[in-house]
């Protein structure tokens, strides 16, 4: 498997515990066992040497290849068209009866067919466990194959005859027109028994009962607006990174993923952060989904209930899915990185950055469901309340910003921003349910807060909100101020900034965070357009009512999505997705752009004709 296939060259399937890359040349290239954080079993997409892949391809060289999804499934599909034949991989990760129980058990199971011709196809396995870092043992028999490694075994089952390669796998399968093959890889804690013979009934209903759960799950989504399809696979996407014993969505499944090919930028996003999480919630409750909001509500919850860390803050910026609150971070030197991007990091170093926009975005989600409202009761409440009156003593301080910048303190707009959004939504739910709260003062606090952000975030010179107090510098974060209620979408002042990011950071719909030469972040380099930040622009243009440009907008950055309608962080200079992958943040803004966009359109349509 030479070389390095483009980020986008993949799908994503998983089974809600851990989660599996398919690159359109056959490959999984990256899988962690058997949670999303756990050191990784395959890994070539960080060092195609070193990391471990299990690929099952043509032995042809003239083949081109086809990728999508079973509709509306996490069942891939990778067709390869030769001049002897057509034949299909079907990858997919079977959902456990309960999901919610953690398992070291987890399948991926691959599926061999061919739709015309004849087809030989060549199958490798070469684990690589703990990031490549540690050794293993191979067990075959015949159609069984047990790689032995640290906490940790992998079980391929076959329906074809394995052959020993060193301490790996190879095998050769032929199949004519309607004949089928099946491979199943299975993780188990060492020792545990085998898993069963691999047969083609057994492959039938794990499949069509995979299909089943999908279906029946994104049946409950309420998006029946004009971008249907993108829609519903970003739904999906989300649940896919939602670890379902804990009820945590990770940002991403991946780490490592450059945001510049050849740069230092290059993050673990296996954890979850408070504001990427909350705000997928948010995204799912509008979408009808409840249960997966409360389990996230009461992992938070229980956040709250653990001694406060050093600096007095009742909650980290992010966690692992299981809570733990320590990341730290650490380089895996042995590793070139993907395209030689180096340093690979595991962990996150800025799980201990102060970042107060969090709150926001936490109270923004948690309170918009009445639903939601009911089912966290009083003592919830009592945990919510505490936190904003905490939050009304201490909103008025730098930090680092919600880009995790490594370049200091300061007093970021945004964060400003969300610190009103939080205590203006507690005034809001303690208003509606009549809870016990301290009114006055978080009233007094969050108008405070607004006057504060109305006289100094705003530059006069610039006519545009910046990035920070003093600042000169745009921040598409701002991007968030009318969509959260904190001015109006059409105000002067807002549009005054809209036309100023339009000028500045904005390049053919593309969005950039903000100009790092112009507010240097600590770090060398530079990075591609954040694709979260284009499609808060979609929804921002469809707010203020610029129905052509955000139509436009839209259709466009649908363009960048690859093949099977997945997204990176970041769009590269020439289009090529950059960061990790898929990442949460960018399908979550996909959906909510697409829900304005559809509101706004629809408004302006009966606007034209209005109801007799």
């Amino acid at each position: 498997m030479p070389g390095y296939p483009p980020i986008a060259d993949h799908g994503l399937i998983g089974d809600l515990q851990s989660a599996a890359l398919i690159s359109a040349g056959g490959a999984v290239d990256w899988f962690c066992a058997p949670r999303f954080d756990s050191p990784s079993i395959f890994a070539s997409l960080l060092d195609e040497k070193r990391g471990g892949h299990f690929t099952i391809a043509p032995v042809l060289d003239d083949v081109t290849v086809r990728q999508l999804y079973l509709p509306d499934t996490a069942v891939l599909i990778t067709r390869f068209l030769t001049p002897e034949g057509v034949g299909e991989v079907v990858d997919f990760m079977p959902v456990a009866e309960r999901p919610e129980e953690a398992t070291d058990r987890h399948r991926l199971v691959r599926v061999l067919r061919v739709v015309r011709g004849t087809l030989t196809f060549d199958v490798q396995c070469r684990p690589r466990f703990d990031y490549g870092r540690a050794p293993h043992t191979l067990t075959l028999d015949g159609h069984a194959a047990t790689f032995h490694g640290p906490g940790l075994d992998v079980h391929l089952s076959s329906s074809v005859p394995l052959h020993a390669d060193g301490q790996d796998v190879r095998a050769t399968v032929t199949l004519r027109q309607g004949e089928r093959a099946g491979i199943v890889l299975e993780t188990a804690s060492p020792g545990a028994a085998p898993p069963a013979p691999v047969t083609a009934p057994a492959l039938e209903a794990a499949e069509r009962e995979t299909q089943a759960y999908w279906h029946g799950w994104i049946r409950r989504c309420r998006y029946r607006g004009r971008w249907q399809h993108m829609v519903n696979r970003s739904v999906i996407t989300l649940k896919l990174l939602i670890y379902a014993p804990t009820g945590a969505p990770i940002a991403s499944p991946t780490m490592g993923l450059p945001e510049q090919i050849g740069g230092e930028r290059n993050w673990d996003y296996r954890y979850t952060w408070i504001r990427d999480a909350s705000l997928s919630m948010r995204v799912l409750l509008d979408l009808g989904y409840l249960d997966e909001a409360d389990a996230f509500r009461r992992w938070l919850g229980a956040r709250f209930r653990v001694p406060r860390r050093p600096g007095g803050e009742p909650m980290q910026i992010m966690y692992r899915i299981d809570g733990d609150p320590e990341l730290p971070e650490e380089i895996l030197d042995h590793l070139s990185g993907y395209r030689d991007s180096a340093p690979v990091r595991a962990g996150n170093g800025a799980a201990d950055q102060l970042q107060l926009d969090v709150y926001g975005e936490f109270a923004y989600a948690m309170t918009h469901s009445a639903d939601l409202a009911e089912l966290a009761g009083y003592e919830a409440w009592k945990g919510f309340a505490a936190l904003l009156d905490w939050l009304a003593d201490h909103w008025d301080r730098p930090d680092e910003g919600i880009w995790e910048t490594r370049g200091g303190r300061k007093d970021f707009t945004y964060s400003h921003v969300m610190c009103w959004v939080a205590l203006d939504r507690g005034i809001r739910l303690a208003t509606q349910y009549a809870r016990p709260a301290d009114l006055p003062r978080w009233t007094e606090q969050r108008d405070a807060i607004l006057t504060q952000v109305m006289e100094r975030g705003w530059n006069p010179e610039r006519r545009a909100f910046v990035q920070h107090y003093g600042s000169e510098v745009l921040d598409a974060s701002l991007l968030f101020m009318p969509l959260v209620g904190f001015i109006s979408p059409r105000a002067p002042s807002w549009l005054a900034t809209l036309d100023a990011m339009d000028r500045e950071i904005v390049t053919d719909s593309l969005v950039y965070r903000y100009n790092p030469e112009a507010s240097p972040d600590g770090l060398r380099g530079s990075e591609g357009t954040f694709s979260l930040c284009s499609f808060l622009y979609v929804e921002a243009l469809a707010r203020a009512g610029r129905l052509d440009q955000a139509r436009y907008a839209m259709d466009k950055m649908l363009t960048y999505a690859n093949h099977v309608g997945l997204f990176a962080e970041e769009i590269g200079p020439t289009g090529e997705q950059l960061g990790n992958f898929p990442q949460a943040f960018t399908h979550l803004a996909l959906i909510t752009a697409a829900m304005a966009l559809d509101e706004e359109l629809d408004r302006a349509a009966e606007a034209w004709n209005p109801p007799r």
